[in-house]
């Protein structure tokens, strides 16, 4: 394990989903996708949630484990820019599984954490099967001298795993022998409410290996839900729920954050 604190990174995270990168299908322009990403980042930062995580959302179809080197650049640039604009920690999140590409972007960026879907084991996923790399992510991490936490989920949504295994290995495997900083429990789909028996079954796991690990949401929190998920949650990462009209690809609505953000504390 790392000392890298996520005490600043909880217990609230908002999305800041990014619109389509050049090369992607519904790609518009460099300028529209810097000025929709500002403008939710500084939305969230205003309103006040403890950190954000910057995610290339709008990319589908996604690559399933190594983005070309352009989506890396242009990833950097927009969080570079979040980094300088707001207050709060930022993290990243390359979809569809590179962790090594978010590590790189988040140190030259001066990100502070990392979210890695399949970071550990393996999952059959709409790109396929995808494999967790935590020995090359880890190793990099240390050879760029990168000050990046890594989220890593234990059943990341729209995925399935490829053979049952206990909640209680899966989540040991993931804070022993991945060295993941932080654990994610989601439910199936973006949006989709995570069950409170899986953030139970999740916390009760990680309280049997290390309690300092803290356990967040990763999927389908609302203003209703948060306090029901924190009395075994240590944090919240919320997308769609703080979006206009609950719609993903809408902007932030800083009512709706306010809404979440004044039922936690």
């Amino acid at each position: 394990m790392t000392d890298r604190s996520l005490a600043d990174i909880r217990p609230v995270i908002g999305m800041v989903h990014l619109p389509a990168l050049p090369g992607a299908p519904d790609f518009e322009s460099r300028e529209m996708v810097r000025e929709h990403a500002l403008a939710d980042a500084r939305t969230l930062d205003d309103v006040g949630v403890d950190a954000m995580m910057v995610e290339n959302f709008g990319d589908a179809p996604f690559y399933p484990d190594d983005v070309p080197e352009h989506v890396v650049a242009e990833m950097t640039a927009i969080t570079g820019d979040i980094v300088d604009a707001v207050s709060c920690p930022v993290g990243v999140n390359v979809l569809r599984n590179d962790a090594e590409a978010a590590v790189s972007v988040a140190a030259a960026a001066g990100a502070s954490f990392v979210r890695v879907n399949v970071h550990t084991g393996a999952r059959l996923t709409d790109q396929g099967i995808v494999e967790g790399q935590a020995h090359e992510t880890v190793r990099l991490r240390e050879r760029i001298d990168a000050d990046v936490a890594i989220l890593a989920d234990v059943a990341v949504k729209h995925s399935a795993p490829l053979a049952e295994r206990g909640v209680g290995e899966v989540v040991a495997d993931t804070i022993e022998r991945g060295h993941a900083d932080g654990i994610v429990v989601s439910g199936a789909a973006t949006g989709s409410e995570t069950n409170v028996p899986d953030v139970e079954a999740v916390a009760a796991a990680r309280d049997a290996v290390d309690t300092s690990v803290p356990v967040f949401v990763g999927s389908g929190v609302t203003a209703d839900s948060a306090q029901r998920l924190l009395r075994d949650a240590d944090g919240l990462i919320v997308g769609t729920a703080l979006k206009a009209g609950g719609e993903v690809r809408n902007p932030v609505d800083p009512d709706r954050v306010a809404e979440l953000v004044s039922t936690v504390y």
